[in-house]
């Protein structure tokens, strides 16, 4: 006879059974399981100099508080090095502004918040860079940084907003002050900008300016006298006493003009708009006039000159003060351009800037690197303006002829820019008029 178990105890000893193997089962899934998280953990535990070393004697769990507190330690170094970078651009007589890709104001220093006029700002808030600085220059540096990603320096007059009183009505109206940014492009189309006041500098300049000014305006009757006297006994002396007086006379005339131009330059600084009459004009007609007064001394230096452009440009600007600009910028062409040289006028609207742009262009040596960023500076005369070739030029200008031209054509709200043409290598006066053709 074979012996067997009731079925409850059969039934029991099954469910042990059953509850054993999965235990069993369970406890190697899981060593198993461990065995694989220490595989893969091990090997990134070994960023302490010396865990590589001690890596097979330590236990995972000794090796994981190891590196959570070598991270630990490298966060707060990470954050002490953080804050010293912040006590620094606090510091700092630069401002600094860091814009994300939505245009909101990230941080900014105390010096942007003093330059910007900033006082709506909160570390801890995202505020719109427009809805805190209204600044039209400051907008395009950050755009076209971000669009470009390249550095950029630009200056500008930034004007503040008035200041206003308890009833939202303005009280007074804030001076400008002339500012330099650097802008640096970031990664994730963030944007950081570095502004220097410029202000002490120009209010410097500006006192110089005036300063000179005076003086040049007080040397205008002496000067009058002077060339009365000398015109009396030109009449009345022989030579060789008479050569002298004349040429007394022609310096003397020389300092006049130097004189006059200079108080011209200061009194379109002073007041550009006043100093402007707008009316119609023709400006193909006007610049072949200016050149035609030019014929004496282009019969010394024979120089070709083509024009093209339109046959008929019109415009709404001052006539008289565009004739000087012309003047000045064709007869600097001339004399800088060789015998037989050619200069070019080169005239074309500019739809998407609605701007008329005249370019100048000449044979000549061009502008040396050095020169260039002062071209345009009263008085300056670079080393290539007064020799070529190691010979002295037969005219030299007073350094004021440029400045001239660059005012005036900013007194019309445009632009003069000078660069070396890429396809003569010699100088190109670059003019952008913001004036819409005047429709018949």
């Amino acid at each position: 006879m074979g012996c067997s178990l009731p079925l409850p105890l059969y039934g029991s000893i099954m469910d042990f059974l059953t509850l054993l193997l999965g235990v069993i089962v369970g406890f190697g899934l899981g060593a198993w399981e461990r065995y694989r998280l220490k595989s893969r953990l091990r090997p990134l535990l070994t960023s302490l100099p010396d865990t590589a070393e001690v890596a097979q004697s330590l236990s995972l769990t000794s090796l994981v508080r190891r590196e959570i507190t070598y991270l630990s330690e490298k966060c707060q170094a990470y954050q002490e090095e953080l804050e010293l970078w912040q006590y620094l651009m606090e510091q700092s007589p630069l401002g600094y502004l860091r814009i994300d890709a939505d245009n909101h104001l990230r941080w900014c220093n105390p010096q942007a918040q003093q330059l910007l006029k900033i006082d709506r700002w909160q570390p801890d808030q995202l505020r719109l860079v427009l809805e805190l600085v209204r600044s039209y220059e400051l907008d395009q540096l950050i755009e076209k940084t971000r669009q470009s990603q390249q550095n950029w320096v630009e200056e500008w007059f930034f004007y503040p907003a008035p200041e206003s009183t308890e009833n939202s009505q303005p009280i007074l109206a804030l001076s400008s002050r002339l500012l330099r940014g650097y802008s640096y492009a970031l990664p994730q189309q963030q944007v950081v900008v570095m502004l220097e006041d410029l202000q002490p500098l120009a209010e410097l300049t500006r006192s110089r300016d005036r300063a000179f000014s005076d003086l040049t305006h007080e040397l205008r009757t002496p000067l009058t006298a002077i060339s009365l006297v000398a015109e009396t006994l030109e009449k009345r002396l022989q030579n060789p006493e008479r050569q002298w007086v004349e040429q007394m006379l022609g310096e003397t005339n020389r300092l006049q003009y130097l004189v006059e131009n200079w108080l011209n330059l200061t009194a379109i600084q002073e007041n550009p708009q006043q100093f402007l009459q707008y009316q119609p004009l023709e400006l193909r007609e006007l610049i072949f006039d200016r050149w035609q007064s030019l014929q004496p001394l282009v019969q010394r230096k024979p120089v070709r000159w083509q024009y093209e452009g339109p046959d008929e440009v019109k415009l709404e600007a001052d006539p008289d003060r565009l004739r000087q600009v012309f003047l000045n910028l064709l007869d600097n062409s001339l004399k800088h351009s060789p015998p037989d040289g050619l200069i070019e006028v080169k005239v074309q609207y500019l739809e998407t800037k609605a701007v008329w742009e005249i370019q100048i262009i000449d044979q000549g040596e061009g502008f040396s690197a050095a020169d260039l960023p002062y071209v345009f500076d009263r008085l300056y005369r670079g080393e290539v303006s007064r020799t070529r070739q190691g010979l002295v030029r037969e005219r030299q200008g007073s350094g004021l002829g440029l400045a001239i031209a660059k005012e005036i054509v900013e007194a019309h709200g445009g632009t003069l820019t000078a660069h070396n043409s890429p396809l003569t290598g010699g100088a190109c006066l670059t003019i952008h008029l913001p004036s819409r053709p005047i429709t018949a």
